[in-house]
């Protein structure tokens, strides 16, 4: 089977749909064939499109539908197990796989971004974490560099372990420019985090998340 990952983070907001794209921008560097894949996303602009969903499909190196890359997009910009309530419709943990399933037949890396962090509700199905079960895909954990990131990032490396998942990397992604002790919070996560540690991305790079993927590494040996 291609390789595939299921992005998770630490908490909303913490850029992983850019750490996504970064690591799509990487696999390009190294000559592969990659996607992005973002199940379900919520909040759509007046075209009904999704910001993440579209900048995920520009950096994918790949062309696939509408249906593999999004099986799921809502409205209104909010919790997806409400997003999902409110427009009568139930998220199926099926057609999820499915369209992960298709993706990884045609590409030579896919990356599986979740919504929120870990644990968000997803309905009757479960949460975000039941579906990276579900998946059964080693984890990439985006760590986002802000004051309390360790409590966040060991709690969501105990979520996943306790689910017998693995962690296959994570990324320091450095969300808050002033975060004060950077390199002392890295350090303890560099102990604490039993994973290996894809890169460090700096605030706002100039060039985006090509920019980004110069920081990166990919799991295991595509890109070690």
């Amino acid at each position: 089977m291609n390789p595939a990952y299921f992005l998770t983070g630490t908490d909303t907001e913490i850029g992983k749909t850019f750490i996504t794209c970064a690591l799509l921008q990487r696999a390009r560097q190294l000559g592969l064939r990659a996607v992005g894949v973002k199940p379900i996303a919520a909040g759509t602009d007046a075209f009904g499109k999704n910001e993440d969903v579209e900048n995920i499909r520009a950096a994918s190196t790949l062309s696939l539908p509408d249906e593999i890359i999004n099986p799921y997009c809502f409205k209104a910009a909010v919790a997806p197990h409400i997003a999902a309530a409110e427009a009568g419709i139930a998220i199926d943990f099926a057609r999820i796989q499915a369209a992960c399933s298709s993706a990884i037949q045609q590409a030579d890396l896919v990356i599986i971004e979740g919504v929120g962090g870990f644990r968000v509700p997803l309905g009757a199905a479960g949460d975000s974490a039941d579906l990276a079960v579900a998946l059964g895909l080693p984890i990439i954990l985006v760590v986002g560099m802000r004051l309390g990131c360790i409590n966040h990032a060991l709690l969501s490396a105990e979520a996943i372990a306790a689910r017998n998942l693995t962690i296959a990397g994570w990324v320091a992604n450095r969300i808050d420019p002033h975060m004060a002790r950077f390199e002392e919070n890295l350090a303890t996560l560099k102990t604490r985090l039993n994973a290996p540690l894809l890169g460090v991305v700096p605030h706002d790079p100039t060039g985006g998340s090509i920019a980004a993927a110069n920081y990166l590494n990919l799991p295991g040996q595509l890109g070690l």
